[in-house]
């Protein structure tokens, strides 16, 4: 079998540690003798629809992402639909979780988003989202945590016809205000959560790998177990200190 992962923008959207989580995913198949394919789609370039099982964006400055907005609109809007539709996976973080919904409003200024999800994010006015986060999620059919890092001025709100990824249990989550952190929608997960998230939540990094390689190859796909003490030493780690800076 073949991983193969298309990463939205690499070079701008890329300020979290993003390269961070795909050296995860692919020493995660490699790990289990799964062939793993990188591509890179920049500025100005299309895509094919097909021939991938995940597609990436990360996050960036407030200036990367202005500019990777409207590209991201007119060049691969399309095909990211379609990709979705057919059931490819597609993680989406802090800057590039914004970009999922209508739009991101900063004062006057608006940069308009993909709308494939229901929700806008607005600039607050008050100190930055920022500390460690802790939410509760039940995306594998089973309740099970996932931790990370948070650091965003914009406020994301999910509209009526959005599922948030998880409650949160400690930290701030999409605004601050409503207990929500992230969204789904099908395959596509979009988080605030970085730093970067992959190597702390293993569990997640399979789920993705899994649900793209069934996608692609049938339900009877299962991933082989790993020797994960490293990984699940570094998610109590995160973990803790999200719950102790509660």
């Amino acid at each position: 079998m073949k991983f193969r992962l298309l990463s939205l923008y690499p070079d701008q959207m890329n300020i979290y540690a993003d390269r961070g989580n795909i050296i995860f995913l692919r020493n995660r198949c490699l790990w289990r003798g799964i062939e793993f394919e990188l591509t890179a789609c920049g500025l100005g370039e299309r895509f094919e629809p097909s021939g991938h099982e995940m597609l990436y964006i990360g996050g960036g400055q407030d200036r990367d992402q202005r500019t990777v907005a409207g590209d991201l609109v007119e060049t691969k809007r399309e095909a990211i639909g379609e990709c979705l539709a057919g059931g490819t996976v597609m993680l989406a973080v802090c800057g590039g979780y914004q970009l999922l919904g209508e739009s991101y409003e900063s004062g006057s200024d608006q940069i308009g988003g993909l709308g494939l999800v229901d929700l806008k994010t607005v600039r607050g006015d008050g100190p930055r989202l920022i500390g460690p986060v802790a939410i509760e999620t039940d995306l594998d059919g089973s309740r099970r945590m996932l931790a990370g890092f948070e650091n965003h001025g914009g406020l994301t709100w999910l509209g009526p016809q959005a599922e948030p990824l998880g409650r949160v249990i400690a930290g701030h989550g999409n605004n601050g205000s409503d207990g929500f952190e992230g969204v789904r929608s099908g395959n596509l997960i979009g988080t605030y959560l970085h730093g970067p998230l992959l190597p702390k939540n293993a569990w997640l990094a399979d789920h993705l790998i899994e649900t793209g390689l069934k996608n692609a190859y049938g339900e009877d796909v299962e991933l082989r177990p790993l020797e994960d003490g490293l990984e699940t030493a570094a998610h109590r780690v995160a973990l803790a200190a999200a719950i102790s800076g509660r």
